[in-house]
């Protein structure tokens, strides 16, 4: 099954180093995809509004709809990814972009446009814990947790991307409810821009090999040994096979129920950590200000125009502070970038609420600040989107994709997206409801309340992954 190249045999002693690279960066387009299916809907809110009609509750579920996909995606990928192989269901997820792309612009009606954002949902879920795992096992520990925060920038980058496109077009067209090519309002080509990334990552995906801790799990030892000599040489491939097949020898193929200890009966510990750092994730609100900045901005006194490229800013400041992380997390640990993005959340998201604390409602019943508060919202605003991506943001990913040991990785991240993508879903949907009920300030001092918990969780129950392989990771 394995076509040897002269290429390929010149790594035969040595690491390829520049193709893991390269198989890495096709597995984070999934990353690129999920960052811009959740940040393409940030400029779409008011034209489904004004399309379908909806009121602050049915405009906070077709926002919020894709969240139950990727909870429903992030839950069975895992499963069937260690039945089918990373690599195939990503291959799947790329299909379901692709179609939820087309479906969500020509959508007439919410019913129909909830049906294709959660299929992309899917996608969005399946992506999220697939394309981190994967990384995570073709790479060498040494640089691993490098390779994985670039899960993070591509998915920051999709997210800027799409505000960047959002603001583009809109700006092109006259605002996201005008009328563009082929008679169609500009916020359904928001969405269609999409589908050239999402065809991309399906060719691309074609071209890359499995992963070969799924093949060794799978009992396919020589297509293993094939992939692992082509990924590291042949002495430290094989030896690499070895060390794979120790840590499953003991073991059956993997299941949910090994997430139970037989010990015990009791869920394992590592689990509930990585429950805890999939929820922490989303309780500090970082999604509200991907899906709903366009209307935050505008709720302080930002035309639409201007609060479009307000995250065009956020999105750019948001990809330094991953580069940030990139050099740090295979230095200082993933540890201690947690707790200190917590720290700087907590303060930063307290300068928010007390910005829009202070804020009086206009005529039109949008909330106005003085010209100081309002910069300090504006620049909090932005400091707490650059502590999350210099910390939350990819150390997350980084930490799931690699704390769980062999047998249960594919379960333990099934359970963690699941309880991730539903913390995500109840944050966004809830936050329209907050904003008419406690305000701006209400809203944004329950996600500071959240930051300055994660610094308690991180320091008590968090333990350090860096520099360790795989095979050494304990449950």
């Amino acid at each position: 099954m394995h076509q040897r190249t002269d290429g390929q045999a010149a790594t035969r002693d040595g690491e390829n180093t520049a193709f893991i690279i390269l198989i890495s960066c096709v597995a984070t387009i999934g990353g690129f995809l999920f960052g811009f299916d959740s940040g393409v809907i940030n400029g779409t809110v008011d034209g489904l509004q004004r399309a379908f009609d909806s009121d602050s509750v049915g405009t906070g579920f077709n926002v919020a709809s894709m969240l139950i996909g990727c909870a429903i995606g992030a839950f069975f990928a895992g499963t069937l990814a260690d039945r089918f192989g990373r690599r195939n269901v990503l291959i799947v997820a790329a299909v379901f972009f692709l179609v939820s792309a087309w479906g969500s612009g020509i959508a007439g009606g919410s019913a129909e446009f909830v049906f294709y954002r959660m299929l992309g949902g899917l996608a969005v879920g399946a992506a999220s814990v697939m394309s981190p795992a994967y990384i995570s096992e073709v790479s060498a520990a040494k640089y691993r947790g490098r390779l994985a925060t670039v899960q993070q920038i591509a998915i920051i980058s999709g997210l800027f991307a799409a505000f960047l496109s959002n603001y583009l077009l809109a700006n092109q067209a006259g605002g996201s409810t005008a009328i563009a090519w082929g008679g169609y309002e500009t916020w359904r080509w928001m969405f269609w821009v999409e589908m050239v990334p999402a065809a991309i990552f399906l060719l691309a995906l074609l071209l890359i090999p499995e992963s070969p801790r799924f093949l060794v799990a799978r009992g396919r030892r020589e297509h293993a040994q094939a992939v692992l000599v082509r990924l590291y040489g042949r002495t430290a491939g094989t030896r690499k096979l070895e060390e794979i097949e120790v840590s499953l020898s003991a073991d059956h193929r993997p299941r949910l129920s090994d997430l139970i200890s037989q010990a015990t009966g009791r869920v394992r510990p590592i689990v509930w950590v990585g429950i805890g750092l999939a929820v922490f994730q989303q309780l500090v609100g970082i999604n509200v200000v991907f899906y709903y900045g366009a209307v935050l901005w505008q709720a302080v006194g930002f035309s639409e125009n201007d609060a479009l490229l307000i995250n065009v800013l956020s999105g750019a400041l948001s990809i330094g502070a991953c580069i940030v992380s990139l050099l740090l997390v295979d230095r200082i640990g993933r540890k201690p970038l947690l707790w200190i993005g917590s720290a700087g959340m907590a303060v930063t998201l307290v300068g928010v609420t007390v910005a829009f604390a202070t804020g009086t409602l206009g005529d039109d019943g949008r909330l106005v600040l003085s010209d100081s508060m309002g910069l300090l919202a504006l620049v909090a605003a932005n400091l707490y989107v650059i502590f999350f991506n210099a910390s939350w943001g990819p150390v997350m990913w980084v930490m799931l994709g690699e704390m769980f040991p062999n047998q249960i990785r594919g379960s333990g991240l099934a359970v963690a997206g699941l309880f991730q993508w539903g913390a995500n879903f109840l944050i966004t949907w809830t936050f329209p409801m907050l904003l008419a009920g406690i305000g701006l300030a209400g809203a944004y001092g329950l996600y500071a309340a959240a930051a300055a918990l994660s610094v308690v969780f991180v320091l008590r129950y968090v333990h350090e992954t860096r520099g360790r392989e795989l095979e050494q990771m304990q449950g």
